[in-house]
């Protein structure tokens, strides 16, 4: 019987504690942590806005860019359907010529864009460049508690600075077509490029697949060297965890 007592008091001293402990603040933000969207792949078509139709007209092939990104989502405890999220990633893009070459190596003050149509040329030819970014989003979801069966939409910016930047030419052939040698050219500089960008986002979609957007606020090359080209680009986006 005493041992029965004891028993009953422990328990009711535990259950106490408990009820005490969970009722009690745990986390006085206004938001928390919640899976969503921390990591996230993007294809895209990538386009230069405002090029000249000199260059337009060399520009071939499907021009593409890779994105990636780490990102930490934080629901708004008042409406766990809005949260803010942050992060790192990484952004590429790949911009193929034909019969062109861009001179990033020669040093000059204002970046040449030169036509190859009747001298030697490249089979093929692009520029790509690079940037590390931090990527901040105002996001949306339908069912925040199951991301893989939710209404996806996002809003945000992209704060970048450049990592690389480099032509590469395979193949070079002379002016009727004909394969003078077979191997590659790369040229790395990073001179006529601004060094720091900005862009807008936003990407809307259901479950892991969404539609993105990309539009650069910042133009890509500095200021009187070359035309105010702003890079565009629209394209997948799978996202999860």
């Amino acid at each position: 019987m005493v041992a029965f007592l004891l028993f009953a008091a422990t328990s009711t001293g535990f259950a106490q504690e408990n009820t005490t402990s969970s009722t009690s603040p745990k986390n006085p933000a206004p938001y928390i942590s919640r899976a969503g969207d921390h990591f996230m792949i993007q294809l895209s078509y990538d386009s230069w806005l405002g090029t000249p139709d000199s260059i337009k007209s060399h520009m071939k092939g499907f021009q593409r860019g890779f994105n990636m990104a780490v990102m930490l989502n934080k629901s708004f405890k008042s409406n766990p359907k809005f949260a803010i999220a942050g992060g790192i990633g990484v952004s590429s893009s790949n911009i193929y010529f034909k019969k062109m070459n861009v001179d990033i190596g020669s040093g000059n003050p204002t970046l040449r864009f030169i036509p190859t149509n009747s001298t030697d040329n490249f089979k093929k030819y692009k520029l790509s460049t690079t940037f590390i970014e931090v990527p901040l989003e105002f996001r949306f979801s339908s069912n925040p508690s199951n991301p893989n069966k939710s209404v996806k939409a996002a809003v945000g910016i992209k704060i970048g600075t450049i990592l690389n930047a480099h032509t590469k030419g395979k193949t070079l052939r002379d002016s009727t077509g004909a394969t003078l040698h077979n191997y590659t050219e790369k040229i790395t500089t990073k001179g006529y490029f601004n060094s720091t960008r900005f862009a807008a986002t936003a990407r809307v979609g259901y479950g892991v697949f969404s539609l993105f957007g990309s539009y650069n606020l910042s133009s890509m090359f500095k200021t009187g060297v070359a035309a105010d080209v702003r890079l565009l680009q629209v394209g997948l986006c799978i996202s999860g965890l």
